[in-house]
């Protein structure tokens, strides 16, 4: 007994020791902050123009039918005249007939392009039980914020990135390589057969193929697991949506007399057994990634935790899976959505169905899906069919061991030097996803500083604070000038 006592103390001893060696060896990895490129900023001017835009109503409906071509249309006009520098030096094609690709040609036009992209469209503004402080089209700036939506998500992208251009064009920089801006107008969900899809087609049919591209993505968060400054997170990859729908049959008949099993109860129970039974969480690619790059900048004891994850892995992925953000991360995820069953309260439904939203990690697949729901459901008179894949094959993870991803975390840091550059997963799918052929290494990140509004996004009171727009716009013009001027 004592014996065995020994060689468990031996044990402990050892493990504590390969944990505190493997924590204090860690080193951040953060590059210096690069040199903000010298540009000029009338910054009111600029909120200015980011309200402007706001005031065309450019809503996704999620049906293409209900777009109002003249808020589109009026959009590409205000940004000719807004931008008057970017018009003359950069050429400007209509895409899908709403949608917009602008050209910078560069001095080396053999060289890999660059692709700034962002989305022209917005979600729509109608939010039951609640009102905006500023209505939601009217481009208010109060409170040193500009109001509205899309101030974040993304005319502060579309803008941002003209203003950045315009003020490089007007210091006298010119770009080696080729840059194209690409401003689709249906990332929100109308048809994704157009917009973004339509300008990468456009790109390829000119011989567009090894790009270097930003989309948006991550943002600037003053909180991430652990770590005490300001991190900002770069998508490399992105979540695949796919839409499945679970479908029921039965007899149906009068509600005075139900069944034992109707198909509204059976679609019910199946429902239940697939939230108490997700898919398998796992921490790799795109999210070990993020944890090994944030981990030397934890503080204690989360650095001793995440550095050895060959001992904690199943605690860490125990308490991620607790909350929904963190549980995003490291699993594929299946939201139930939309239920449908009788179409009349005394009428037992013949057809019951729902709508189920997954987003799949990368290396997951809908075929892998479906059958993981099919043996949580353990039903056979539930169907699982799948409506449609959002992204279609999976979307590569781009390097970080690369010149450029130094480029773009020391272009960061150049307006913010405190802050921590971190590859992370993006939960959400972005347009980026449709330029994979013509651009290996793609990007996502809109450069803007949160404060608490994460929660503004696609919600009530949306608006972005006028001086981390500026920081914005300063940081996409660093980006540019580092990027395309090599």
């Amino acid at each position: 007994m004592k014996r065995l006592a020994q060689i468990v103390l031996i044990a402990l001893v050892a493990i504590v020791s390969v944990v505190a060696i493997r924590t204090l060896r860690l080193r951040s990895a953060q590059p210096l902050p690069g040199t903000p490129a010298p540009i000029e900023i009338d910054a009111r001017a600029a909120a200015d123009r980011l309200a402007g835009a706001i005031r065309f109503p450019t809503i996704s409906w999620g049906d293409a039918t209900k777009r109002d071509p003249a808020a589109f249309l009026g959009l590409h006009q205000y940004l000719l005249t807004q931008f008057p520098g970017v018009s003359r030096e950069m050429s400007r094609d209509t895409i899908a007939a709403y949608s917009l690709l602008y050209t910078w040609p560069g001095r080396r036009p053999n060289l890999p392009p660059v692709i700034l992209a962002a989305h022209l469209d917005v979600v729509p503004a109608e939010t039951p039980g609640r009102s905006w402080q500023h209505p939601p089209f009217s481009g208010a700036i109060a409170d040193d914020s500009i109001w509205g939506r899309g101030a974040i998500d993304d005319k502060s992208g579309v803008l941002g990135i003209l203003e950045a251009v315009g003020a490089l064009i007007a210091s006298g920089f010119t770009p080696e390589r080729t840059v194209y801006l690409a401003f689709g107008h249906n990332e929100e969900g109308d048809d994704d057969a157009s917009g973004a899809a339509a300008i990468a087609a456009h790109l390829g049919g000119l011989g567009v193929h090894d790009a270097w591209l930003l989309d948006e993505g991550g943002l600037i968060y003053d909180h991430v697991i652990g770590v005490p400054r300001p991190v900002a997170l770069v998508g490399i990859t992105e979540k695949n949506p796919v839409i499945v729908e679970l479908r029921v049959t039965a007899a149906g008949g009068h509600a005075s007399m139900p069944p034992a099993e109707s198909a509204v109860g059976i679609l019910g129970r199946a429902l239940d057994r697939l939230e108490h039974h997700p898919m398998p969480a796992r921490l790799d690619g795109a999210a070990r990634e993020m944890f090994t790059t944030l981990t030397p900048d934890m503080s204690m004891p989360l650095r001793a935790v995440f550095a050895n994850l060959w001992l904690t892995k199943p605690i860490v992925l125990w308490r991620m899976g607790r909350t929904p953000e963190t549980s995003a991360a490291v699993r594929t995820t299946i939201a139930p959505t939309m239920l449908e069953g009788s179409p009349k309260v005394n009428v037992l439904a013949t057809s019951a169905r729902a709508i189920l939203n997954v987003r799949l990690l990368p290396n997951d697949s809908a075929e892998a899906v479906a059958a993981h729901m099919r043996g949580a459901i353990a039903d056979d008179r539930v169907e699982v069919l799948a409506v449609a894949g959002g992204a279609g094959p999976p979307v590569p993870i781009s390097p970080i061991g690369t010149a450029e991803f130094v480029r773009l975390q020391s272009a960061i840091r150049a307006i913010y030097p405190e802050v921590v550059v971190s590859p992370f997963l993006t939960m959400a799918a972005t347009d980026s996803r449709h330029y994979v052929r013509v651009a290996p290494n793609i990007y996502r990140f809109l450069p803007i500083r949160l404060a608490g509004e994460l929660e503004l996004v696609h919600g009530v009171d949306e608006r972005v604070r006028i001086d981390a727009y500026e920081k914005a716009i300063r940081i996409y013009a660093t980006i540019i000038r580092d990027l395309a001027g090599k």
